[in-house]
């Protein structure tokens, strides 16, 4: 199968990974490369493109164990032609063999090897400000969703017991299908469209969900966030999602959106602010009050600080248990005053005047280049 995908590989899962584990990897991926985080890129598309085609193969029990076979024996094309020339009647006990061995049971009889049906996933995504984002909080959730019928336990038969074993598929929950393709005779295996997979038959539907198995209600969680989650950060409330007849309810899923500040922005756990000072206390320096997550403390802007200049402030950052504490980035901005007075400006432009330009470090060899390569000074008044 040389030319075929690896889609272990694409997901990054071993070949023994469980469900779990590949639902997780999968998760993590999709949200890595979803089209809606990478508008625009082609090469992020095509792998959202491969990464979904991996898990809707591996997901599936029985679509994942015709890809394992195919793994291990290239070149057979799957359960098409490849096994002796007898023809589908000369071939089958050997056929079938394979068939148990993959999916549980054969063609002609035998249990099947259930597999427990898991409810969808429910998604929801919460706003946050940014402090409750950067602090942590305690925050409600209320969605509907399928739960299992208390009436009849679920099975959807009134008072559960109210059913008998399915004719169509003797209890076994799937059907199989003999079918001609391009490559041969294969047995294509599907739940049972009487009983939906069941095995039963209902004789009489409960009248609470009428024959369900679960009701539409009403979920209200509280949710403790922890300090430090980000827009695209995701919580996992697992067994909270729909419910399934037979089978374990799928989860919740809570994506957070973190509203912007007014004075920071962050960078994972690093938080940066834009501080503007006059231009008197860039050039002689003074302390002016910055502001953390919880309170302000005095910092000392030193003599000729230049605008642009960046100062970190280690452990003021954003705290979280898993990831430590992170920076105050503190990058200063020199604001240049405006609507000047006319004495006001007089005196600006005589202490300009007895201002040397080889005190203006930048000018000086800004001046001194352009001179080398044209022969003109660009600051004429300067000395």
């Amino acid at each position: 199968m040389a030319d075929k995908k690896n889609y272990y590989e694409i997901l990054g899962v071993d070949k023994k990974a469980t469900p779990e584990e590949i639902k997780s990897a999968y998760r993590k991926l999709a949200m890595k490369y979803h089209p809606d985080r990478n508008q625009g890129d082609a090469a992020a598309a095509e792998k959202f493109k491969e990464i979904n085609e991996a898990n809707e193969t591996l997901s599936d029990q029985q679509k994942r164990a015709a890809y394992d076979y195919e793994l291990e024996h290239p070149g057979m094309g799957g359960f098409g032609g490849g096994f002796g020339g007898g023809g589908f009647e000369g071939g089958f006990g050997d056929f079938s063999d394979i068939f148990s061995s993959i999916f549980g049971g054969g063609f002609g009889g035998g249990a099947r090897t259930t597999r427990s049906a898991v409810g969808e996933d429910i998604q929801r995504e919460m706003t946050l400000s940014f402090m409750d984002a950067v602090k942590g909080c305690k925050k409600t959730v209320s969605y509907n969703r399928n739960v299992l019928c208390e009436d009849c336990k679920g099975t959807g038969a009134k008072h559960g017991t109210e059913y008998s074993t399915c004719s169509r598929c003797q209890g076994k929950g799937v059907v199989q299908q003999v079918q001609n393709t391009m490559f041969g005779r294969t047995i294509r295996q599907s739940v049972c469209p009487d009983c939906s997979g069941t095995g039963r038959t209902i004789k009489e539907k409960c009248p609470e969900c009428k024959g369900k198995g679960a009701i539409r209600k009403e979920t209200t969680l509280s949710l403790d966030i922890p300090a430090g989650v980000d827009t695209g950060s995701y919580m996992k409330k697992k067994g909270f999602g729909q419910s399934v007849q037979g089978g374990v309810p799928g989860d919740l899923i809570i994506v957070f959106k973190v509203e912007p500040h007014k004075i920071f922005t962050r960078d994972r756990f690093d938080l940066l602010i834009d501080l503007p000072i006059s231009f008197k206390t860039a050039a002689l320096g003074g302390v002016v009050k910055v502001p953390t997550i919880d309170d302000t403390f005095d910092f000392t802007i030193p003599e000729g600080t230049q605008s642009g200049q960046v100062f970190t402030i280690r452990g003021k950052g954003i705290r979280s248990a898993r990831n430590g504490t992170g920076n105050l980035i503190v990058r200063v901005q020199v604001e240049v005053p405006t609507k000047l007075s006319k004495s006001q400006k007089k005196e600006l432009e005589k202490m300009e005047d007895e201002i040397e330009l080889k005190q203006y470090e930048k000018m000086k060899r800004y001046s001194d280049n352009v001179e080398a390569l044209y022969g003109e000074k660009p600051f004429k008044n300067k000395k």
